[in-house]
Order: C-alpha cells, then sequence, then structure tokens
C-alpha cells in the first residue's frame, strides 16, 4: 500500500507544478493586458473569438441548431409529395437523398421505374436536383435489364418538384389573415 500512496503523491505534485507553471503566460491568452478588466466584456470577446460557450446558450429549448427539420424545407416536402404514391425505399434527410423501391402500376405488368432524387442545395432553382429515372424491363423473375432512363419523366419530375416547393415557400412567407372585432388589420 505504502508505493501506491507515494505513487499518488507523486502524481498530485507534478499536477501542481503544472498547474502552476502554466500561469507563467506561457500559453496563448495568458497576458492580461490584451484583455478587458470588466469579466462580462471578457466574456464577450472571448465568445465573440470562439474561446468558449455558454452553458445556457446550449440548454435553452427555444434556440434550434445548424440543422432544420425536413418538415421546413420546401424542396424535401414538395419532393415527398410529389412521389407519395411510390413505396421509399431509402430517406436520408441529412445525406440528402431520397430513393424509391421499384413501382409498376400493376401486376401482371414486366415494367417498373425507380427514383433518386439528390438534393444539391437548399434553395429552390432549377440544380437544387439531381433527378434519376430507372426502367426495369423483366422477360421472367430472374431475367431483367435496368436502364437509366432519359427525357420527359425527369424534366417533368424536376419542375412538378420546383412549382410545388415555390408555393410551400409563398405559404410559408405569407402572413395570415387576421380580422380583429374592431377592423383592424
Amino acid at each position: 500500500m505504502k508505493p501506491f500512496k507515494g505513487l499518488k503523491i507523486i502524481f498530485f505534485l507534478f499536477l501542481s507544478s503544472l498547474f502552476l507553471n502554466s500561469c507563467g503566460g506561457k500559453f496563448p491568452g495568458a497576458d492580461a493586458r490584451k484583455y478587458p478588466e470588466d469579466p462580462k466584456l471578457r466574456v464577450a470577446k472571448n465568445l465573440e473569438e470562439g474561446r468558449g460557450f455558454r452553458l445556457s446558450d446550449s440548454m435553452s429549448k427555444t434556440r434550434s441548431g445548424v440543422f432544420e427539420f425536413a418538415s421546413s424545407n420546401e424542396l424535401w416536402r414538395a419532393s415527398l409529395d410529389t412521389i407519395d404514391f411510390m413505396p421509399l425505399a431509402s430517406v436520408n434527410y441529412s445525406g440528402g437523398i431520397i430513393i424509391t423501391d421499384w413501382y409498376s402500376t400493376d401486376q401482371t405488368s414486366n415494367e417498373s421505374i425507380k427514383i433518386s432524387i439528390r438534393f444539391l442545395t437548399n434553395e429552390i432553382r432549377s440544380d437544387a436536383l439531381d433527378i434519376k429515372v430507372f426502367n426495369k424491363k423483366c422477360l421472367t423473375q430472374s431475367n431483367c435489364v435496368v436502364s437509366e432512363k432519359q427525357g420527359d419523366i425527369n424534366t417533368e419530375l424536376k419542375t412538378k418538384i420546383l412549382k410545388t416547393a415555390a408555393f410551400y415557400a409563398t405559404q410559408k412567407n405569407s402572413k395570415p389573415y387576421k380580422n380583429d372585432s374592431q377592423g383592424k388589420y
């Protein structure tokens, strides 16, 4: 037990000397002349320079993080609404991708499609989406050919999604009509 106790004392002395030596100004920010005397100003300067954080800010329930909810992103909502008839295989909001499962209009058809929508930006603009439509034609259950479908369907999907997203954005930005009892708006 004695050697272990001696090891604790040595460790304590080492930590103490480390803390005492750190007050000598060898580390950045140790020069008191560079900082205001008022603690509130000092805290504000440190936060402005990114050297600290406020616990009250991180615990606040009203402050949101960097990420938005998917329901507040008009492009995301419009995309899901446009392809809502199709079964979804993979949906990843943080990765910015929606992939549907193979879809066919009837059970007897030997042809089905799959749609992949990649979000390149959250802004509603023509280059915000990368849409790919895949076509699968099967002669038998195990004999299928998959190819990327080019043409009108990609353009139609993109146009429909962008128009719907623009509509959602105008709905979000418009003020609801309020009428009080005195006729003031």
